[in-house]
């Protein structure tokens, strides 16, 4: 399947136009969207001196699998509201701590609730 933007693109495609370079396929991968408002709040300064907004949690929104373009558009258009948004793959690839087999977990697992980490393995 090919993911094309406009329809002068649809056409040229269609009628052979576009040359094999422009028919890269895009990886299709799921991603979360974490989305938090800014407020009034002030942050203390950090070891350099700036400081930064308070951030409220507002809401996390999981995506299937689509495009990297299409994601970044959708978090513009949060990002022009006003929104602070944040982009995650909904799934990473670990390692097993014991048996060495990789495995995917979301991105948001809690470090001692994963099988790649030895506090895991010891409680």
């Amino acid at each position: 399947m090919q993911f094309l933007v406009d329809n002068k693109s649809i056409w040229a495609y269609t009628n052979g136009i576009v040359n094999n370079k422009e028919r890269k396929m895009s990886k299709l991968t799921e991603y979360t969207l974490e989305i938090y408002k800014a407020d009034k709040r002030v942050k203390k300064a950090d070891r350099y001196g700036k400081s930064k907004p308070g951030l409220r949690f507002y809401t996390a929104i999981d995506f299937a699998e689509c495009t990297k373009d299409y994601i970044e558009t959708v978090a513009e258009q949060k990002r022009e509201l006003g929104f602070v948004v944040e982009v995650f793959e909904t799934y990473v690839t670990r390692k097993n701590l014991i048996g060495g087999k990789e495995f995917q977990e979301r991105y948001d697992t809690p470090y001692y609730c994963s099988p790649s980490s030895e506090t895991y393995w010891s409680m």
